[in-house]
């Protein structure tokens, strides 16, 4: 019985449920679920659950054979929460929530607070014991307490853990454990430069070709890569090694599985009833229920539990445009327009601004990161302004569009098309954008990063280098999907692990050095990272130069050390002294080049107006050239004549 909690702490007030029923109980998840502990001197396991409309519910599992009749489970507040102490549970046992609704229909049930759940295709919840792992990170997590997340380094690895890498074990899924992963991922990421990792689809969910986007367990690390425990073994191990990890978080829709939140109870509980509000018809899911407190807590909860738990760095909340338009992928007369006549979902932006404004106060070392594909305005920003949703960033989807339709084109379109590479900075500084290279752009059909350039095999490696070098000095933090920095050739399947053994080619090699030295200078030069949301951080040379196709402009740093030039080239055409204008008479470093070993390492600026400045640069610009220079001054008192 050490350590372990008694009845009276674990069982649900008055209080609790009140809370619940107001959706401001931010810790429900210690009282809801199943939970090991001490009643009467017989320790067993307590269970709790909403099912408002259920006639009975009953707890089944390995402790009582499965049997229902004398386990019914007793309904505790007018609200719909029903619990019982089960003397003998324990951790590790299988069960499931027996619902008779009110029709005496028979739902077998998972959990939805379960902490734990059998490997897919078996669905049943497992007890789960959370306490007694000893953490590691006291010191990371305080730092990023105070850490202004806005001003700091953010470089982010997308990854998929089924597929990173397989072992050759003769199983059908080949998966690697939390534990056998976080080493050598660790290890990786950091060589590599990454601040952070971003992991898809670790909360539990059915269907692998989900990618973990349709959930089921949302309190439970998925089984595939083994238990809770090992989780956090994995996120301790990354803190350890200075990697944050933020988590795919889904609050916008889930499946229609039997065992799931769908019906749970014989009636839309979790989801909007009219199916006109309540289904996704794009995805054949269902649509939480923001406008019902008990849901509305369970997901805000849900949120705050793996940063309690699991000491997760931040969350990139998915497909946050379904949740925010009501007719979102829905044809006309086919959706419900809000009280204003309007087609936004009121309720889902309360929740949104509700969840911002208290992770944000409860957990400060946390993040928010919104997939919001249109121009909702104010989608990141402070979330107690109450025009703001307040997630600390967004994708920035619209460069992501734009940057990828200019890089696809044969260079002799490019200068028809330069506005694409230049309009971002229009709106660069709206939102706190992240810069994304995402596992949805290399999947069905287009293409990997590599395959999507143009022209022979060698021209593809020097576009890709071109359009990283381009993505490394555009304002904003950066994520790129893994594989695509050593330049897979296929797209991405969740069935199978990256082509590691591209690495044994030269071409593939240099490609993920060169996206190394990218991350490098995004996360060792501070006019890369702390004025990403700063006008003052960005200034153009020249963003005219369609005819050549060249963009040229400066990254700022707030005191005047270290500032970097970008002279970029995108056609196959080589410009031998090719003239930039700059601020200053003084020499400029080479710190990135396309080849370095044939590029200038310094260059001294000369006498001769250009792009508004009285002295300029001769650059040797090679095909697809690459050059970044880091030269010293403060440029914000030196205007150019002309832009």
């Amino acid at each position: 019985m050490k350590n372990m909690q008694k009845y009276e702490q674990l069982a649900i007030t008055e209080l609790d449920a009140y809370l619940f029923g107001q959706g401001t109980h931010y810790e429900i998840y210690n009282k809801m679920g199943a939970h090991v502990g001490v009643k009467d001197g017989k320790e067993g396991v307590y269970f709790a659950v909403w099912a408002p409309a259920a006639r009975e519910v009953y707890v089944i599992g390995e402790f009582n054979n499965w049997n229902a009749y004398g386990y019914d489970m007793k309904k505790i507040s007018d609200g719909g929460i029903y619990d019982l102490f089960i003397p003998g549970a324990k951790a590790g046992d299988m069960y499931k929530y027996l619902i008779i609704s009110q029709s005496g229909e028979a739902l077998y049930k998972a959990d939805p607070y379960a902490n734990q759940a059998q490997l897919r295709p078996e669905t049943a919840s497992i007890v789960a014991d959370l306490s007694g792992y000893e953490w590691k990170d006291s010191e990371w997590v305080e730092k990023k307490k105070t850490e202004n997340h806005l001003k700091a380094p953010l470089s982010i690895y997308e990854c998929h853990l089924g597929s990173w890498k397989k072992k050759d074990d003769g199983t059908e899924d080949g998966f690697y454990t939390y534990r056998e992963l976080a080493p050598e991922l660790a290890k990786y990421v950091s060589d590599m430069g990454y601040t952070h990792i971003e992991l898809m689809g670790i909360a539990e969910y059915p269907y692998d070709g989900s990618w973990g986007y349709q959930v089921t367990g949302y309190y439970a690390p998925t089984a595939r890569y083994g238990t809770p425990k090992d989780f956090m073994y994995f996120v301790d191990y990354m803190h350890e090694k200075g990697i944050g990890v933020i988590l795919d978080w889904v609050p916008a829709h889930f499946p229609k599985d039997a065992h799931g939140l769908a019906n749970f109870d014989g009636s839309c509980v979790y989801e909007y009833a009219d199916p006109r509000k309540g289904e996704h018809p794009d995805w054949g899911t269902k649509v939480f229920d923001y406008s019902k407190n008990e849901v509305s807590n369970f997901l805000i909860a849900n949120g705050m539990f793996w940063v309690d738990k699991f000491h997760i760095d931040g969350l990139r909340v998915d497909a946050v445009a379904s949740m925010l338009y009501l007719d979102y992928g829905r044809t006309e007369g086919n959706w419900v327009p809000n009280k204003y006549g309007d087609n936004g979902n009121l309720e889902a932006i309360s929740f949104l601004k509700h969840f911002n404004s208290m992770l944000k106060k409860r957990f400060p070392q946390a993040i928010t990161i919104a997939e919001e594909s249109t121009a909702w305005p104010m989608v990141s920003g402070d979330p107690d302004n109450g025009e703001c949703l307040g997630f600390t960033f967004k994708w920035n989807m619209g460069w992501m569009h734009d940057f990828l339709e200019y890089m696809k084109l044969d260079p002799y379109f490019r200068k028809f098309n330069h506005s694409k590479m230049t309009f971002s900075l229009m709106y660069a500084y709206s939102e706190n954008f992240i810069l994304v290279l995402s596992h949805d752009e290399v999947v069905h059909l287009k293409c990997s990063m590599l395959g999507k350039m143009p022209g022979d095999r060698e021209d593809k490696f020097k576009n890709l280098k071109l359009a990283y070098a381009y993505m490394c000095g555009h304002p904003g933090k950066k994520l790129l999907f893994m594989g695509q920095e050593f330049g897979q050739w296929n797209e991405w399947s969740e069935k199978r692990a990256l082509d590691w053994y591209l690495l044994e080619d030269e071409s593939h090699t240099e490609l993920k050095d060169f996206t190394k030295k990218c991350l490098k200078l995004n996360k060792n030069y501070p006019c890369l990272y702390a004025t990403d949301y700063s006008s003052e951080g960005f200034r153009w040379i020249n963003a005219n130069d369609k005819d050549n196709s060249v963009l040229s402009f400066m990254r700022i740093s707030p005191d005047g050390k270290k500032n970097l030039l970008f002279v970029l080239n995108f056609t196959p055409v080589e410009r031998d002294s090719f003239r930039i204008g700059v601020p200053f008479k003084t020499k400029y470093k080479l710190v990135l080049g396309d080849n370095e070993a044939d590029q200038k390492k310094t260059l001294t600026a000369v006498k001769g107006d250009c792009d508004g400045y009285p002295q300029s640069l001769l650059i040797d610009l090679h095909k697809y050239g690459i050059a970044v220079y880091e030269f010293n001054g403060d440029v914000s008192k030196v205007h150019a004549t002309k832009i």
